[in-house]
């Protein structure tokens, strides 16, 4: 098992690390290079940067990724692809996408940008939680220790 970061707006990096590396558990962090860092991860972590492109990440975590790796990610068609393809997804808010809750996620979202691109507002995400981060480290820790 690894694990694939959807790493440019991933809030949980820190938590991924820190348990991953406490289990023995590989973890790759897949950015753009408009995200270049010269910060040292842990031994146990590796950084892969992507052309700034849209959905070049998603692109090559699939490219990487295989049936029981667990990818975190808040992109909801990079969770449909990752689920096609056996494997854990995680949503930095704590909750994890399955083949039962994918098809209304996807559906939301694409009533939301119809309602953006017929001039309406809709609101953006709600800002993370410490209750989301302790929710998403027992989640993920439920994952990396089956």
């Amino acid at each position: 098992m690894k694990v694939y970061v959807d790493a440019d707006a991933c809030p949980v990096k820190d938590i991924i690390i820190k348990e991953s590396g406490k289990q023995n558990i590989a973890v790759t962090l897949v950015t753009s290079l408009s995200h270049y860092s010269l910060h040292e991860h842990p031994s146990h972590v590796e950084t892969i940067y992507v052309d700034t492109g849209a959905d070049a990440a998603d692109y090559r975590i699939m490219q990487l990724a295989n049936k029981g790796d667990i990818i975190v990610t808040q992109d909801y068609g990079l969770a449909s692809l990752a689920l096609a393809k056996g494997c854990y997804v995680l949503h930095h808010k704590g909750f994890a996408y399955t083949n039962h809750n994918i098809d209304q996620l996807l559906q939301s979202r694409y009533l939301s940008a119809k309602e953006r691109k017929s001039g309406k507002r809709t609101k953006g995400p709600k800002a993370l939680t410490e209750e989301d981060r302790i929710n998403f480290n027992q989640l993920f820790l439920q994952y990396i220790t089956k």
